[in-house]
């Protein structure tokens, strides 16, 4: 029964999905900042128990990051909505992460089969989009975290985005351009 654990963990992440992006459409941040760590927390132990309990699976590293996603994506939206980002930067992430499904999805149907693994880079972007979300969210319960730090921030979450989401495509259109007719894939 424990081997089920850290899918439980991940799917109770994508559950915190929705009661987040309330609490920030309501404004009511304090909840939403506990609701937001307890995301994280579950994040932090499924690949933990998962690793101690030798639990690996197909499900598992599949939900992962659409779990990831799906609470990156309900929270940029949601602060876009309420005012506390400019709508432009949840585009930026938010495209980002469409291109990167898109193209998976075209070499898929192009090329063939692939194993796809997030690079360091992108895993770099995860962590900074959380990050961001938390020091916007701490920013308002907490005074004194100044509107510099946020736009500091704000820019750090544009850059790795648009980088992070260039270096998949060039990445990924050499292999396709690579494998096109050779019926190999990477």
């Amino acid at each position: 029964m424990l081997r089920y654990l850290p899918n439980a963990l991940t799917l109770s992440r994508l559950l915190l999905a929705l009661p987040l992006g309330m609490l920030i459409l309501r404004q009511d941040y304090d909840m939403a900042l506990g609701v937001g760590l307890l995301a994280g927390l579950t994040d932090a132990l499924d690949g933990f128990m998962a690793r101690r309990l030798n639990a690996f699976s197909r499900f598992g590293a599949a939900l992962d990051p659409v779990c990831d996603k799906v609470l990156i994506t309900v929270s940029f939206l949601s602060f876009a909505s309420v005012g506390l980002i400019p709508w432009y930067v949840a585009t930026v992430v938010i495209t980002r992460d469409l291109v990167i499904v898109t193209g998976a999805v075209c070499y898929h149907w192009l090329i063939g089969p692939f194993d796809f693994a997030a690079t360091s880079l992108s895993k770099i972007n995860m962590l900074v989009q959380i990050c961001f979300c938390v020091l916007v969210l701490t920013a308002q319960v907490i005074p004194g975290i100044g509107t510099t730090v946020i736009d500091a921030a704000t820019l750090m979450v544009v850059i790795i985005a648009v980088v992070s989401g260039l270096h998949y495509v060039i990445a990924w259109s050499t292999k396709a351009v690579r494998n096109r007719g050779t019926g190999v894939q990477e």
